[in-house]
This record gives C-alpha cells, sequence and structure tokens, in this order.
C-alpha cells in the first residue's frame, strides 16, 4: 500500500535505465487503485476493474490535486458502482456531462449549447444561419435572462420587433428555432416549459409562397402577344393560356376544364360552371355540390372556349398532345410553366401569376374610382370566399358585378391582340 510520503517523493523512471524507454512508473495502491508517474513527472491516480468480462481503466484524476485518501474513497465508491451492475467510467462521463449542462442558465447559454451539440451534423452553412438568426433577433432581449423565467409574452414581446419589421417569415423561423431549444433544454431537465409553442398561433400569418407576376399591364399584355407568337406550339397551350389571362382561375382549374362546364356560350349570360371536386377546398367540401363554382365568361373569354371546343377531340378543351393508356387526357400540370420559361419568363411570371396581375390592377382601377366595395367582389373572382357567406349563394353573389369587372379587365388586357381564331389559324 501507499503513503502520503510515497506518492510525493514518487519520481520518474530514470532515463539512463533500461526499462526507461519513455514508459510510466506505475505505483499500486491496492483494490485496483496505483499511481501512475509519467516521463515529465506528472502523477495520475488510476484505477484498473473488470466490467463485462472486460478489463478496464478508470482514470480518478491527478495527483496532489487528489490525494491518497481521496483517491482511495473514489475508488471504493467505483466498486460500490460495479457491484450495482454500473460501469464506473460511463458514470463519470454521465456526471460530467450533468455538471456541464447545471452550469448553463441564461437563454442565451442553453441556446449556444443546443447550437454546438444540435447543429454540428448539419450543412455548415445553415447552422451558421440558424446562429445568427438568434444573435440578430433574440439574444438581444432575452439572452441573458435565466430560461426558466422566460414565459410566452416575453417570447412573444422579441418575435413581434421581428414582425414589425415586416419580416414574417422570419419570424415564423426564429419562433422555431427558440421551440427548438426550449425543447432541448425540457429534455436536459433545465426547464419545465417550452413557451415559444404557446405563441406559435399567436404570430402574424406567414407570407404566401410568392410566385413571380407581372403587373404593369403593359408587360402582361406583351407576354400574351410574345408566347402567342412562338412557332410550334400546341394550339391547347396557347388557348389555355389565353382563357387563363382572362379568367385568373386557378392553372389547375383551366387545364381539366371540360366541354359540359360552359353554358349558355351563344346568350350574354354565359358562364363556367366548375365542379366543386376541382376547386381548391377541404375534402369535405369537395363532395358537396353547394361549393361548384360559377365563373362569368366574357364576349373575348367565350370566343376562346369556343375556339378550343372546335379543335378539340375530347371531353377536355384543352386536351394532351399525346394519348395516354386512359385515352385523351388535359394538357399537363407543368404545360403552361414550360411555355412561359421557353418564351424568356422565368423568374417574371409563372401561370399562377395571372391572378396577382388581375388582382392588383382591378383593386388599383376600383380605389381610383372610390368603388371600395369592389375589393370584395374582386376576392370573390379569384374564389376567396368571404367569412360568412353561405356555401349555397356563393355561386351567384354578385353575378352582375363580377361580369362588369371581367369585363372591364378582358377589354383592357386585350388591346392590341389578335382574336383566338387567329392564334391558332396557323397551328395543328
Amino acid at each position: 500500500m501507499l503513503t502520503d510520503v510515497a506518492c510525493r517523493k514518487a519520481k520518474p523512471i530514470p532515463k539512463e535505465s533500461p526499462e526507461s524507454k519513455g514508459k510510466d512508473r506505475k505505483l499500486a495502491d491496492g483494490k485496483g487503485l496505483f499511481l501512475i508517474v509519467r516521463p515529465t513527472g506528472a502523477k495520475i491516480w488510476r484505477m484498473r476493474y473488470t466490467f463485462g468480462g472486460k478489463e478496464k481503466l478508470l482514470v480518478i484524476g491527478p495527483y496532489p490535486e487528489i490525494g491518497l485518501t481521496e483517491a482511495r474513497a473514489a475508488r471504493d465508491k467505483a466498486r460500490a458502482l460495479l457491484v450495482s451492475g454500473i460501469d464506473p467510467s460511463v458514470e463519470k462521463k454521465r456526471q460530467k456531462a450533468i455538471a456541464l449542462v447545471e452550469a448553463l442558465e441564461t437563454f442565451e447559454q442553453i441556446a449556444r449549447e443546443w447550437h454546438r451539440t444540435h447543429t454540428r451534423l448539419r450543412n455548415t452553412r445553415y447552422a451558421k444561419q440558424i446562429l445568427k438568426r438568434l444573435e440578430d433577433n433574440v439574444f438581444p432581449m432575452l439572452g441573458n435572462i435565466p430560461i426558466k423565467q422566460i414565459t410566452a409574452p416575453m417570447v412573444l414581446q422579441a418575435i413581434r420587433q421581428v414582425e414589425e419589421r415586416g419580416a414574417l417569415e422570419m419570424a415564423h423561423r426564429v419562433r422555431g428555432h427558440m421551440s427548438d431549444v426550449f425543447v432541448w433544454a425540457i429534455s436536459s431537465g433545465l426547464t419545465d416549459a417550452d413557451p415559444a409553442a404557446i405563441v406559435r398561433k399567436a404570430l402574424q400569418p406567414r407570407d404566401g409562397k410568392r410566385r413571380p407576376a407581372l403587373l404593369d399591364m403593359d408587360k402582361a399584355r406583351e407576354l400574351l402577344r410574345r408566347t402567342g407568337a412562338m412557332q410550334d406550339v400546341y394550339w391547347a397551350t396557347l388557348l389555355a393560356s389565353r382563357l387563363l389571362a382572362l379568367t385568373a382561375a386557378r392553372p389547375g382549374v383551366i387545364r381539366m376544364a371540360e366541354r359540359g362546364e360552359f353554358e349558355q356560350l351563344d346568350t350574354p349570360d354565359a358562364v363556367w360552371r366548375i365542379p366543386a371536386e376541382k376547386m381548391k377546398l377541404t375534402r369535405e367540401h369537395k363532395k358537396d355540390t353547394a361549393f361548384e363554382f360559377v365563373i362569368p365568361l366574357t364576349p373575348q373569354a367565350v370566343a376562346v372556349v369556343k375556339t378550343a371546343m372546335r379543335l378539340s377531340r375530347s371531353p377536355y378543351i384543352f386536351p394532351s398532345i399525346r394519348v395516354g393508356k386512359k385515352g385523351l387526357q388535359p394538357i399537363s400540370d407543368s404545360t403552361l410553366s414550360k411555355h412561359y420559361r421557353e418564351a424568356g419568363y422565368t423568374g417574371l411570371h409563372v401561370p399562377h401569376g395571372w391572378r396577382s396581375t388581375f388582382s392588383t390592377n382591378m383593386n388599383r382601377i376600383a380605389a381610383s374610382a372610390g368603388r371600395i366595395a369592389d375589393r370584395e367582389i374582386i376576392d370573390l373572382m379569384l374564389a376567396h370566399v368571404p367569412e360568412g357567406v353561405e356555401p349555397i349563394y356563393n355561386r351567384y353573389l354578385y353575378l352582375p358585378q363580377r361580369r362588369a369587372i371581367a369585363q372591364a379587365w378582358a377589354d383592357l388586357l386585350m388591346q392590341g391582340l389578335p382574336e383566338p381564331q387567329a392564334l391558332v389559324a396557323h397551328l395543328r
């Protein structure tokens, strides 16, 4: 057994000794405990033990910081763990991790530790973005506050500052990062709640998915002129693009348009009755005929429909050029997007953009004329159903006003553009 004096006077193996060769000197104390004396003179306590049939080493710590008495106590504690079926080395690592976590207190400290452990395997650029969002938007207000003291109103106040800059998407992302930090802290025993989750529905709605759109009418007409003059373009593509622009309907509804949906085409009351199942509705409402949608058709739109019906040999007025296993199908959902890209409008205008072109210009005209009520009607024309309106009446609500706005839009849009018959005269 060792003594304090022996530990204190222990020296490395002499360099001139044939046993040296940079080896450590080992001084045994008993029951697996021994003191290592390195060639440099540094001394370290270790313990040799067996766990799971394998011989292992436990590093207890340096001497003289840990004296003989403390080293023996650590050895005895480790032996007690072995009796309980616990690996002393694993337990030491666990206690070290607990101590590290318990040293964390403020939101910033905990967030940085979460970021260090949570994002190291992610894309480096994204990891930097996450930390910068927290540094810019959260740490200045909440960074120094103990995480247990942070409440939902405090989180909301921090995120409101992001919203006030108009950065609605960023506000939602920051809240998500904060929630990730709180969840990690909960699992680490550092706090009991996630106030960032509570405020999720209190935030302003995210920015809608932004689809490029030409809002200037001269540029919008030029798009129709340019795409209409392209050579070797399938007739259904050109006519579908024209009807899409005239009606501001959703592109998916346009491509799926069928003959039987168009009524009274030879009268001033021509309409396009779109079944509920084709509308952007919940699954339940798609089964309810009360939710079918009616679009008043202008003479310009009727001319497009009649031309398409004359050329089509399918129930769909805009059939695909290819015949599939199920017979003639409508043009694909990428046909118009590809058409606009090939015309040079990548990033400038997409098929769905006609809805923004229509809404922006007709709302501007209505506002300049003092017709404030037109805004609700224009929303209805885009199939944005006003709250509180019974679905059974949506089909014909404001129909005369909708027809008047549709006519004003068609007259504005079609200035100087060829008739649909001329558009497809040289095409197959």
